[in-house]
Parts: C-alpha cells; sequence; structure tokens
C-alpha cells in the first residue's frame, strides 16, 4: 500500500524535479489511523499537502539559494481536509454546508441516488423534475416519496440532460463499464503542459516563496478555493473574482477565502470583461474552475491567457475531465464519490467491520467518506502544478497549463490500496464534530485571524492554521475578509 513518502516521490519524479530535495519533506504521525476509512485518505491528504508545501520550498529555493525543511502532521493534515467545519467568527460555528433536501435518496430500483442543491437553481431544478413546489416548507419526506418513483440512472440521465447535479450510486464494477471511465484510464492528476516558449522568468529573492507572483482566481466552492487559498499562505497576492450574478455559498467562502483579497466582476458586462482583461496582461496564474469550455466563449481560455501575458501559468479544474461524454457535466466531490463506486465501496467494507463474513444487505446503503476528500486533494494538488510550472518558468521558460479533475483524483485515490476493514475502522480516528465552542484537538491546531474591516464584521474569527509546517518561511496569515466584495478589483503595488 502507498505511503505518504511513495506518493509524493512518484509525483516529484515525474515533473523532474531533484530527487535529493525529497529529504526536506518530513512525515509525521500514522496517516492510516488519522481517519476512519478503507481508503487511503489519510496518506492522500498528507502526501497532497506535502507536495504543495515541498514545491514553495523549492521555489523558494531558486529565487534564494536557502533549503528549508517542511514537516506535514498525519492528523492535521485529516483535519484540514473538513477545514470549512472548523471555524468560528465571533464565536459561532459556520452554517451547515447542505441545503435541507441535499443528500442521498432511495430509488425505485433497489439502488440510490445523490442529489446536490446547495445552490437555488439546482435545488429547483431537482423539485421541478419531482413535480414537488420548491418553498421553505419542501421535506426530504416528501423528496423521498418522488423519488422512489425513478430508478437510479434514469433520474440520473433526466438531472443531466437539465444541466443540474445528481448521482446515481454505482460499485467499482458499475462504474468501470461506463463509458467516461475509459476516458480517465492513463490520467493521474496533476497535468503539467507547456504551451509556448518564452525566455526564463527573472525574479528576485522574496520573504516568501511566493511574494511578487500574482494569482487570479476564478473559482467556487472547495478545490479551487483552496488552492487559491494555498498559495495566498506562501506569499501570493490572490484576488479573488467572483460574480454578483452567480450565488455564493458563505459557509465554505468565509474559511477558503482567508488569506486573499475579494472583488465582483460581471463578465457579461464589457466594462468589467476588458477590467479582468486588463488584470490577465499582470498575471503570473490564471486559476479559474468553470466547466471546460466555459471561459474560452470570454476570450479566456488558456491559448488567449497566453496571447494576453507571457510565461502566464493557467490552471484549470473541473469534476469530470476534458474528454468523454461527461465533461461537460456539472459536478461536485460528493456526486462523483457515489458515481465512481467509492460509496458503495466503502459501505461494504464497513459492513464487513462489523459483521465479517456475513452477507451484504441488499440495498447497501451508500456510506460517503467523513470529508470532501477528493475536493482537497485536487485543490493541493493544483497548487502543487501551479508552482512546479511557475518553477519551470524559472528554470525552462515558457508558459503552462496545469489541469486537475475531481474524476482523476478518484482514480488515483483508488489505485492507492485499501486499509483492511477490521483496522479501518476499528483504529480509525474520527472526525471531531463541528460546532462552536472547537474542540481541545482542532484548538491545538488553530489560530486567530484578523477579520477585514471592510466586511462589517469585528472578529475574532478562529480557524485552523496552513497544515505545512516551513523551517524558514511560515506559512502567512493575513486577513479573513467575510465577504466577496471587500476589495477593489486592481493589483496591489509591488
Amino acid at each position: 500500500m502507498a505511503s505518504p513518502a511513495d506518493i509524493t516521490r512518484d509525483f516529484w519524479l515525474a515533473q523532474g524535479l531533484p530527487a535529493d530535495f525529497l529529504q526536506h519533506l518530513k512525515f509525521l504521525g500514522n496517516p492510516d489511523t488519522a481517519v476512519s476509512s478503507s481508503f487511503k485518505l489519510g496518506a492522500i491528504a498528507q502526501a497532497s499537502i506535502g507536495l504543495a508545501a515541498l514545491s514553495a520550498a523549492y521555489l523558494h529555493y531558486l529565487r534564494t539559494g536557502n533549503e528549508q525543511d517542511v514537516f506535514v502532521d498525519a492528523r492535521h493534515a485529516a483535519l484540514e481536509f473538513h477545514s470549512h467545519a472548523y471555524y468560528s467568527l465571533e464565536g459561532q460555528s459556520p452554517p451547515d454546508l447542505w441545503d435541507p433536501i441535499a443528500g442521498l435518496y432511495a430509488t425505485k430500483d433497489q439502488s440510490f441516488v445523490r442529489i446536490h442543491t446547495n445552490f437555488p437553481h439546482h435545488r429547483r431544478g431537482v423539485l421541478d423534475i419531482l413535480e414537488i413546489p420548491d418553498t421553505p416548507e419542501t421535506t426530504k419526506n416528501q423528496v423521498a416519496e418522488a423519488i422512489l418513483r425513478w430508478n437510479a440512472e434514469e433520474f440520473e440521465q433526466e438531472a443531466i440532460n437539465r444541466g443540474l447535479c445528481v448521482s446515481a450510486y454505482r460499485s467499482f464494477d458499475e462504474w468501470d463499464k461506463h463509458p467516461h471511465a475509459a476516458t480517465l484510464i492513463g490520467k493521474p492528476p496533476p497535468t503539467i503542459t507547456k504551451i509556448n516558449a518564452t525566455p526564463k522568468r527573472s525574479i528576485s529573492p522574496g520573504r516568501h516563496p511566493l511574494q511578487g507572483f500574482r494569482v487570479l482566481d476564478l473559482s467556487r466552492v472547495l478545490a479551487g478555493p483552496v488552492a487559491g487559498r494555498t498559495l495566498a499562505a506562501h506569499g501570493a497576492d490572490d484576488l479573488l473574482i467572483t460574480s454578483p450574478k452567480l450565488p455564493a455559498l458563505p459557509g465554505t467562502d468565509t474559511d477558503t477565502s482567508r488569506g486573499k483579497r475579494t472583488t465582483q466582476l460581471d463578465l457579461t458586462d464589457p466594462t468589467d470583461l476588458k477590467k479582468l482583461r486588463d488584470l490577465v496582461s499582470e498575471a503570473d496564474v490564471f486559476l479559474q474552475a468553470y466547466r471546460p469550455g466555459t471561459l474560452s466563449s470570454k476570450g479566456l481560455g488558456t491559448q488567449d491567457l497566453v496571447q494576453l501575458r507571457s510565461g502566464i501559468v493557467s490552471a484549470n479544474l473541473c469534476a469530470w475531465g476534458w474528454e468523454g461524454p461527461w465533461k461537460d457535466r456539472r459536478g461536485f466531490d460528493s456526486l462523483v464519490q457515489t458515481a465512481t463506486g467509492f460509496n458503495y465501496a466503502e459501505a461494504e467494507a464497513y459492513h464487513q467491520s462489523l459483521h465479517p463474513g456475513t452477507p451484504l444487505p441488499t440495498p447497501l446503503t451508500p456510506k460517503p467518506f467523513p470529508f470532501q476528500v477528493l475536493d482537497y486533494t485536487a485543490g493541493y494538488f493544483l497548487t502543487y502544478g501551479i508552482i512546479v510550472a511557475l518553477c519551470k518558468t524559472i528554470t525552462e521558460g515558457g508558459s503552462y497549463e496545469v489541469r486537475v479533475s475531481l474524476a482523476e483524483v478518484a482514480q488515483y485515490l483508488r489505485s492507492l490500496g485499501r486499509i483492511p476493514p477490521e483496522t479501518a475502522f476499528g483504529r480509525g480516528n474520527p472526525l471531531p464534530p463541528t460546532g462552536a465552542p472547537l474542540s481541545p484537538e482542532v484548538q491545538r491546531f488553530s489560530s486567530e485571524w484578523k477579520v477585514n474591516l471592510a466586511s462589517g464584521r469585528k472578529g475574532p474569527m478562529i480557524a485552523l492554521k496552513h497544515p505545512a509546517v516551513m523551517s524558514l518561511t511560515p506559512c502567512m496569515q493575513k486577513e479573513a475578509p467575510i465577504i466577496l466584495h471587500a476589495h477593489e478589483a486592481k493589483w496591489l503595488d509591488d
């Protein structure tokens, strides 16, 4: 079974990075008991965080000649993968991540579907299919009764046809037969591709690895925002740009925007679109998490970006990948887990841990992972890919594209092997409950953040520290903006 050291070595050497630099990455604790799961969730959490931090240390070395060590604690890494649940603002715990009707539902064919209704238009769309009025009084029981009239894959397909967010419950065997699964084979994340040849980047030393680098962050929910938050922690000026016309998720936005500056632009407005293009002309990284092709229609595809800014890193995140029948499909971590077989496999292992040697019940109730592992891993893999691409602009020159999809992360996680059920659930460490006051364990890894006064809030905000400990360049704790329009749409002066 793969260890965090195995994972990091494979990814590091695959990019042609110096093998001797791996000695600077130190893993603490046991990842296999850091969280309860039959999958290598602890290992992939610790490794992806370690890769992102080690790449930052390497970038700092290229800039200054100074080497440093990086430490990642297994339990801190596991808590980080649920960080949106472990903060408090003015003593109040974060709001529930999930819409009241979101979740798993039984279907007519003895299976299940998962519906994702956190955004209002997705909720309305699912309720329209079920012919249920969208009111505050709508209950899960109403939804459950209506979904029981559908077969799982029929309901999934109807939702896909309408651009909604639903996944049918599948086993690994069922997923492997799906036509989209074949398009992911042999595509471990992240991919880093040189787009064109430009002179090597000349850059002066900085106190932090990414000091002086400018990141345009057009991402929402978890994976993309986690990447941007990590880049900001290593010194980048991360400018988060959202649309005033799109819904927000304040509970997660509050946590994932820590350390960033936030502004809003309406890309359907020519004036705002020009502002964004002007920002691109001075950016080092363009991070976006829209579906493939969405921003190309605005003149902001990868090839457009390299025309606007020589040497830029175009970083792209999506749910299902860039090829195959589901490439244009909307998706979130929980949906990918359900569709690709993980919830079935985890439920199977959990049953075996409780009732070894007994047949599986029919139907087998899905068992989700204890946190959004695909989102957070994708975020840290994307951070790693971005920083490695920035290193290549220094050592080789060029502009680069970095790609990560949740489905590729899922496929890679599956390749890491399993933990025996009796170990996974017998000795695996459950996550502490969410809510204020924060548990003593969470407090051990937390610290106070300064709240941006533009938000109108006074604080304090208590949130997890960044999970990688850097021996020379400690991760930065800047302001927490709290709202999505706290700053002007412009770069900070150098």
